[in-house]
């Protein structure tokens, strides 16, 4: 059986129109020219308009359609290939547009435990000393891609050799052991590590796939005691930070948290240190990251010097020498 081949289309020289992209796009993404249509709020007929005339633009076939499916040619993918993160850079820049245009807002990204305990506590300040712009939080463990997304600034947590050369550091890590001061007035007190037998500890879930849980744990802190063997009355296990937190202020035992993230309770009494010469450091340090289409912008200008400000407050709690 002879294999059908392919029109012979008349190669062109001059540039190419960008008006069929968006739905080349989405087609090729969802390898579905119905889908496509719905998402762009066309008719299946003028997509299909749409990806013939940019197939007749660049001169050759972008698409071999099956009887229910298709699927790209070389030609294709080496298109979209091209094509995604341009649009993405279109769609950011246009979002840049928008905003800059109506309301001034700050985008930030972080994860969960950072928004939960150390920023959002803070940022009634912020509104308060600037009530014309607006914060707009974004919590999540991925990358986000300063270049193309919409987000003005990330704070992450990492080792100082994996971020940008310009990103700020806003402090390091210790980690601290914590409870309820109720707990330890219904229950023997604590002079050395081995007392720690007699309590539960709250420990981060050793399954999660955090991949900084190595650096968190209670094993490594008694290891670094002398007491690898050390069985306490019980184990508590959480895969959030902001769990084991919670957890400790309810007075459900001791837990290893991380002191920027606590200094508030700290300094409001809800939590007390314990063995306080027995801090461990980690080789963390948490970090401002701040777009390149963003950083000229009046209002993240105000913004991360309030940030830097307040997490010169934390580091001056923690011990941190300037």
């Amino acid at each position: 059986m002879e294999t059908p081949t392919q029109p012979k289309i008349k190669l062109r020289t001059r540039a190419l129109s960008v008006g069929h992209l968006r739905a080349f796009e989405a087609v090729a993404r969802h390898l579905n020219f119905r889908i496509a249509s719905e998402e762009l709020a066309l008719t299946q007929s003028a997509i299909s308009r749409q990806i013939q005339g940019l197939e007749d633009e660049v001169g050759v076939s972008l698409f071999l359609r099956h009887t229910r499916s298709v699927e790209l040619t070389g030609a294709g993918q080496q298109l979209l290939r091209a094509v995604m993160p341009s649009l993405e850079n279109i769609d950011g820049a246009v979002r840049q547009i928008r905003r800059t245009s109506g309301r001034k807002i700050v985008s930030i990204s972080t994860w969960a435990s950072l928004s939960t305990q150390w920023l959002i506590p803070r940022m009634e300040a912020f509104q308060h000393d600037h009530p014309d712009i607006d914060l707009r939080i974004e919590a999540t463990d991925n990358a986000v891609n300063l270049e193309t997304s919409d987000v003005d600034l990330v704070l992450r947590y990492a080792k100082p050799g994996s971020v940008p050369k310009h990103a700020t550091r806003l402090f390091g890590e210790q980690l601290a052991l914590v409870a309820n001061p109720l707990l330890l007035k219904s229950s023997r007190t604590i002079k050395k590590a081995a007392d720690l037998a007699y309590f539960s500890l709250i420990e981060a879930d050793h399954d999660n796939r955090f991949k900084h849980n190595e650096w968190l744990t209670w094993e490594r802190w008694l290891v670094a005691q002398k007491l690898p063997d050390l069985e306490p009355k019980r184990w508590l296990y959480f895969n959030y930070s902001h769990q084991i937190v919670q957890a400790a202020l309810t007075g459900q035992g001791i837990a290893l948290c991380r002191l920027p993230l606590i200094s508030d309770h700290l300094a409001k009494g809800d939590l007390i240190e314990l063995l306080p010469t027995e801090r461990m450091e980690t080789p963390l340090a948490y970090w401002l990251i701040v777009g390149p289409r963003s950083g000229q912008r009046p209002e993240v200008q105000a913004f991360c010097e309030w940030l830097i400000s307040q997490a010169a407050i934390t580091a001056e709690a923690m011990g941190e020498n300037p």
